[in-house]
């Protein structure tokens, strides 16, 4: 029988080792899976790299991660933000490493890899600093960068519910990366409001198929 519900949060992030690829969801404060960054902060793991939009801020999820010296390196859109008193202080000590990724490329690498792509041009960034050390062509007429796919060992994803298999249902603007990050990652570990039984969650409605989901906990709001 396929069930891939956990009892709690210290078995969701079991076998996460150091050095790990974590992609976390999340778009500033909607969506982001609180509850899976701290059961990573209290198992231990270091020395990550996080894919994510927002460096965090205050002193929760990410920031918290920061906060504790275990980040690397960090991949995201929008480094700083309202808060993001961690990412500032530990990037600017030299102590954490930066990738600037514009938001769109950042989620298209990512779907390159959870569809097996090898890459792509883009225009964004080609006539920037961020294509530095990249391939850049011309393609009818205008300036293109190639970048590379973007996978994760592990994804972090928020979603309101999901079934015994795995199918998630998302709450309106908490969607946003999570659907990619849960395609592009070898483990996908999702934290949810709530459980419902076999066929109570619409097929139609269904945005990530529990294909794609290897662990779910519930954690209340």
């Amino acid at each position: 029988m396929i069930d891939k519900r956990v009892a709690t949060l210290t078995d969701a992030v079991a076998g996460i080792e150091d050095g790990a690829t974590v992609l976390v969801g999340g778009f500033g404060e909607s969506g982001v899976p609180v509850a899976l960054c701290h059961a990573l902060l209290d198992a231990g793991a270091t020395d990550l790299t996080i894919v994510t939009n927002n460096a965090g801020a205050g002193e929760t999820d990410v920031a918290a991660l920061i906060r504790e010296r275990r980040v690397r390196r960090i991949v995201c859109s929008y480094p700083r933000s309202r808060g993001s008193v961690w990412f500032e202080e530990r990037w600017r000590a030299g102590e954490l490493e930066l990738e600037l990724v514009p938001q769109g490329t950042l989620s298209e690498r990512m779907r390159a890899a959870a569809a097996g792509i090898g890459g792509f041009f883009t225009p964004t960034g080609a006539d920037s600093l961020l294509a530095e050390g990249k391939e850049v062509r011309m393609i009818n007429g205008r300036r293109h960068v190639f970048e590379e796919p973007l996978p994760g060992d592990v994804a972090f994803v928020k979603a309101h519910r999901a079934d015994r298999w795995g199918n998630l249902v998302y709450r309106t603007a908490s969607r946003n990366f999570g659907p990619t990050m849960a395609a592009a990652a070898t483990l996908t570990v999702v934290e949810v409001d709530e459980f419902v039984e076999l066929g109570e969650l619409d097929p139609e409605t269904v945005v990530t198929p529990g294909i794609f989901v290897d662990r779910v906990v519930r954690v209340e709001r």
